[in-house]
């Protein structure tokens, strides 16, 4: 560039560096091109929140609305800012963090204080609608309404044209309203602004969606419902249950029994009968009292946090054990070839433990599997489902998943052990086995004891091993709940909230927080022990 100075001037060349750093400024710049990137990222993002939050307004969950767009607000903000570069950073992995971290576990939390499961997994409102639709019969000689099929943002409405020549519409969750303006064929009705009708080719490839709708006639559910066997009319349905809001009662006028709102999340009847599906309520500690009270739950409970701990222990001595005696043995300077020996112990945790684990079920399976088959002649041995061989092939294989882990943490702690303090114990007359009590798994503990911790939490929750090999079986058939002899508590939480033919996600979420509470204290008191030992040493 050229500087032009009233007395003289001079010419001055940039230099390589000079040119250099310009580059690498425009490069971070990103000129069009990346502010284009950014523009285009941030508009889907703020889109997608702004369409979240209507799907979340019109269910009614204005909270969560309101923070959804807020936070994409408040990204767009940052990110179109100058300087904030920490925000920018960090942005992201907060909102992953509260997503998959806070909020799950707040809402676990909250489950675990209500009766939300099957046949309690809604509202009342939406309970009460289920009931009426459930026991819905067509009105004999009912009048027949004229019908057009609309569509708007993937839902389905009826407009309908009433023998008096009304026109209406409404929807599965939207009672009939009356409306002006409609397009008209003749007497019927035929379209709607802000609305698409349904061709005939439309009606019949969506057809079992149209005929499971039932509309509303009012707000009042013992008024009835629409409905429609063709697409082209709709005729009433009442249902033979009968509402009572005042009250909180469901009549059956079929039979005229009478089913009371008592507090449980069901209409109830005098017997005890009650009427599924219910609806969802807070519950207190029932949950809790539930899994310590009812013998059918305790009793399986108990056993299973029981073989939980002894799971857990056993995995991590174990493998602690033959790492450690493996990683003295290669540790020796008289061992030749060590790096091949350490690639080979490595292999097994260098495949997915969820693999391995489907591997050694194949292995083991009583009736053509390796180990009966191969090593043991044809023997008919039940690895995985007697109760106790079960429990025992699960150790087994924990061992050969985890052995490697732990070979490597302590062949790094003992090479960190210093030579000098080893060879003072010698002089001082120790011998091996002295030097190794005394001198090496003191230090080795400091450095390892955190990782034993960490391990211990692992295996308490090692859903992939135990699922993947055993499913928790043998299934113990006299349990109130779905469990098995070599379930642990996190497999049995699953079991209780997605296997079967019920789930119970209150009685798992309160299982969730009882896992959490004995893994925090166990964690504390073992954490405040490795301190203590470090303080020691």
């Amino acid at each position: 560039m050229t500087i032009v100075d009233d007395h003289d001037t001079e010419t001055v060349t940039p230099t390589a560096r000079q040119r250099r750093a310009a580059r690498i400024a425009e490069a971070a710049g990103g000129g069009w091109a990346l502010l284009l990137v950014k523009v285009v990222l941030l508009g889907l993002i703020l889109a997608l929140a702004l369409y979240a939050g209507l799907v979340l307004s019109r269910t009614g969950q204005w909270v969560v609305a309101v923070i959804v767009v807020a936070v994409a607000a408040l990204a767009v903000w940052i990110y179109f800012s100058r300087g904030r570069l920490p925000a920018k950073y960090l942005m992201p992995g907060l909102v992953f963090l509260f997503v998959f971290q806070v909020f799950a576990a707040l809402y676990t939390g909250y489950v675990a204080f209500t009766n939300y499961g099957t046949g309690h997994n809604s509202d009342k409102d939406s309970a009460v609608n289920a009931l009426m639709l459930s026991a819905q019969e067509r009105v004999p000689d009912s009048p027949a309404y004229e019908l057009t099929v609309l569509e708007q943002l993937g839902e389905f409405s009826f407009l309908v044209t009433a023998p008096d020549g009304d026109v209406a519409v409404g929807g599965t969750d939207r009672p009939l309203e009356q409306v002006d303006g409609a397009e008209m064929d003749g007497d019927k009705a035929v379209g709607l602004d802000g609305y698409t009708a349904l061709s005939f080719g439309d009606i019949v490839a969506n057809q079992s969606q149209i005929a499971d709708m039932s509309v509303p006639i009012s707000d009042d559910p013992n008024d009835g419902a629409l409905r429609t066997p063709d697409g082209s009319r709709a005729y009433v349905y009442t249902s033979a249950l009968e509402y009572d809001e005042a009250a909180g009662t469901m009549t059956d006028t079929r039979t005229g029994v009478v089913y009371s709102d008592i507090g449980t999340g069901a209409f109830t009847a005098a017997d005890g009968t009650e009427l599924t599906p219910g609806w969802k309520i807070v519950v207190g500690f029932d949950n809790f009292t539930r899994a310590f009270s009812e013998e059918s739950i305790r009793a399986p409970f108990v056993s299973v946090l029981i073989w939980t701990f002894v799971f857990a222990f056993l995995s991590v001595f174990t493998c602690f054990a033959l790492g450690l005696f493996l990683a003295i043995v290669f540790n020796d300077p008289r061992m030749k070839s060590k790096k091949y020996y350490r690639v080979l112990m490595i292999l097994p945790y260098a495949f997915p433990g969820f693999l391995s684990a489907l591997v050694w079920a194949g292995m083991m399976n009583q009736e053509f599997g390796f180990l009966n088959v191969v090593l043991f002649g044809g023997a008919d041995i039940p690895w995985l489902t007697n109760e106790w061989l079960a429990k025992f092939s699960i150790i087994l294989v924990n061992l050969w998943l985890g052995f490697p882990y732990m070979f490597l943490i302590c062949t790094g702690a003992l090479q960190s052990i210093p030579d000098d303090v080893q060879e003072a114990a010698r002089v001082d007359g120790a011998n091996a086995w002295q030097i190794f009590r005394s001198i090496k798994l003191p230090l080795l503990f400091v450095a390892v004891a955190p990782l034993l911790i960490s391990s211990f939490a692992f295996n308490f929750n090692n859903f992939s091993l135990i699922y993947m090999l055993t499913g928790g079986g043998p299934r113990d058939v006299t349990a109130g709940v779905n469990v098995g002899a070599t379930d642990i508590l996190i497999t049995m939480v699953y079991k209780v909230a997605f296997v079967g033919s019920t789930s119970d996600y209150g009685l798992a979420s309160a299982f969730s927080i009882i896992i959490f509470i004995l893994v925090a204290t166990i964690s504390v008191i073992a954490f405040r022990r490795t301190k203590a030992l470090e303080d020691l040493n």
